[in-house]
């Protein structure tokens, strides 16, 4: 379990390069699974269904009320003639429309949504098509509203993690830098005056006497979550950005399960299933596939909203608990196959008190510059001084500042 930063995506080249240069083996991670679920309380009694049905039924409803509109000469005035041929062969191939441009039960749609039975061998061998769902069902059940969250580019396919989990890369850069970093090191005051930076520290492992650490320059990384709390000798703009700024709240849980029934009994094999309930997110392992033994699935992922500040007002073990109920309405095996979970609120976690800036444009438009100007001899990074709130934003602003900071080192 990733129970803090979760996936690389591909065009997240920063920390890709890392990646590659510090020896960290990637592996795919699954966005997306078309065998997956996506469930809603409300809708199909509260069965969940499988994201292929959901996105071929909604694709053929669409394509077959365009070819409707096409057909009664109202694209007339925006597309030629010969471009609504074009048009509708695309509809046609796009959404598994049979010749007269419907989206019913049949081989060509079940190709796409799935079958009722698979195409087999021998005498028992001839496919049956599946039911599609009507495009009102389909509307009403608002499930369209997760099809389009994979489309979204920061979670288009191919994403990546770490093998051995995503503080590999953390560790591969203890490696490099070894020594020069200095562990539990609570920061309690930073002071800058015109020839130096002091910081001010305790160690958290034998509470003594506080200690300082001195330099010409400091770039500080300290979330502004906690960094608001703190005593620093900055200039009224950047003091105003570091306090104007709150922090998502998010939960991960963790549940592990006497088996990987979700690969034995419905053929789930990596991806996310997605739902209403407060949980929101079920997401399935990368690796092991079709193997014997335990398994351990994301069993909710909360980002942001009611549900994650009630969740973190939880005890650990009652977060636990309730993933478990919530997540039983999507997979009955939870109940015999459950046997131990974990639980991690991100505003509970000491040294980050939450999961990243939560910038709005407002905020962004008042604040950002003033956030990441180089005040005296301290500059900040991190995602909070990024405009992406990953891990690549972190690195990005990092090299951002560490250049501006030598450009004007140089200059004096």
């Amino acid at each position: 379990l990733n129970p803090g930063p979760w996936r690389i995506p591909y065009h997240h080249r920063a920390l890709l390069d890392y990646c590659r240069r510090l020896n960290v083996t990637l592996e795919p991670f699954i966005q997306l699974n078309h065998n997956a679920y996506l469930h809603a309380t409300r809708a199909f009694e509260g069965k969940p269904q499988r994201f292929r049905s959901i996105k071929a039924d909604f694709q053929g409803g669409v394509a077959e009320l365009l070819e409707k509109v096409s057909q009664q000469g109202r694209l007339d005035e925006f597309v030629s003639k010969e471009d609504q041929e074009i048009l509708l062969q695309a509809l046609r191939d796009w959404g598994a429309l049979d010749r007269d441009y419907k989206y019913n039960a049949n081989l060509r749609s079940a190709d796409v949504r799935g079958f009722a039975r698979d195409p087999g061998g021998g005498l028992m061998g001839d496919p049956l098509p599946s039911d599609p769902i009507s495009l009102q069902e389909l509307l009403r059940s608002r499930m369209w509203r997760y099809v389009q969250s994979f489309a979204h580019y920061d979670f288009q396919m191919t994403m990546f993690q770490p093998i051995g989990g995503m503080d590999m890369i953390g560790k591969a850069f203890a490696r490099e830098v070894g020594d020069l970093i200095r562990y539990n090191a609570k920061v309690t005051q930073i002071q800058q005056n015109g020839s130096g930076v002091t910081v001010s520290y305790v160690d958290t492992t034998s509470p003594s006497a506080v200690q300082q650490a001195t330099a010409d320059w400091c770039i500080c990384t300290i979330p502004l979550s906690i960094l608001s709390q703190l005593p620093i000798d900055v200039g009224r703009p950047m003091k105003n950005a570091i306090d104007s700024v709150p922090y998502v709240a998010s939960v991960k849980i963790g549940l592990q399960f006497k088996r990987r029934f979700w690969e034995e009994d419905e053929a789930i094999y990596g991806g996310i299933s997605y739902t209403d309930l407060p949980i929101q997110q079920i997401a399935y392992p990368n690796t092991g596939f079709n193997s014997g033994g335990r398994g351990i699935l994301l069993g909710a992922y909360m980002h942001g909203g009611a549900n994650s500040f009630e969740f973190t007002a939880m005890t650990p073990a009652e977060r636990v608990a309730s993933a478990v109920e919530f997540g039983a309405a999507i997979h009955p095996q939870y109940r015999n196959e459950f046997e131990h979970g974990v639980a991690v609120a991100w505003h509970r976690v000491p040294f980050t008190l939450g999961c990243a800036g939560q910038w709005t444009e407002a905020a962004r438009a008042q604040h950002y510059r003033n956030l990441c100007q180089i005040d005296g001899r301290i500059a900040l990074a991190g995602e909070h001084a990024s405009q992406l709130p990953w891990q690549e934003g972190a690195i990005l602003s990092a090299l951002d500042a560490i250049t501006r900071l030598h450009e004007r080192v140089v200059k004096t």
